[in-house]
């Protein structure tokens, strides 16, 4: 884990089953959770939330102003300390924009072909959603 945080500063720690992308302090971090963005400072509340596919942004601290896609997984914000645990988490640099615009199009596919299944239909719009926010976070311009 990142040395102990000075005041005012989180320890943040980005993991994914086959790495720890992210070891540090920052000042706030914004995280997409699969009920909207949250952000969390120094102090906050204790919450344990389910990730959502999107962006996570590290403002200040030692790991400076830095993005990260993030897919499904759990995040864990305590008062001095914040925890993501993602299936997949990667750089912008990272992503490789073709295979995503080949996810979207899959999910499309799926979406279009799920008829009266609810399932099929969910798990459709994840992957489209996933898709979305790669292509938007490779691209700088995601929500």
């Amino acid at each position: 884990m990142a040395d102990t945080p000075q005041s005012g500063l989180l320890a943040v720690r980005l993991v994914t089953p086959d790495r720890i992308l992210l070891d540090a302090t920052a000042e706030a971090v914004e995280l997409p959770s699969m009920s909207g963005y949250l952000e969390a400072l120094y102090g906050a509340a204790p919450l344990l939330a389910e990730l959502g596919a999107g962006e996570v942004r590290l403002h200040g601290g030692s790991s400076g102003d830095q993005k990260f896609f993030v897919a499904w997984g759990f995040v864990e914000v305590l008062p001095e300390r914040v925890t993501i645990l993602a299936e997949t988490a990667m750089h912008p640099e990272e992503i490789d924009r073709a295979e995503a615009q080949q996810e979207l199009q899959e999910g499309e596919k799926l979406w279009q072909e799920a008829g009266d299944d609810g399932e099929k239909y969910d798990e459709a719009n994840a992957l489209m959603r996933q898709a979305q926010e790669k292509i938007a976070t490779a691209e700088g311009k995601s929500s």
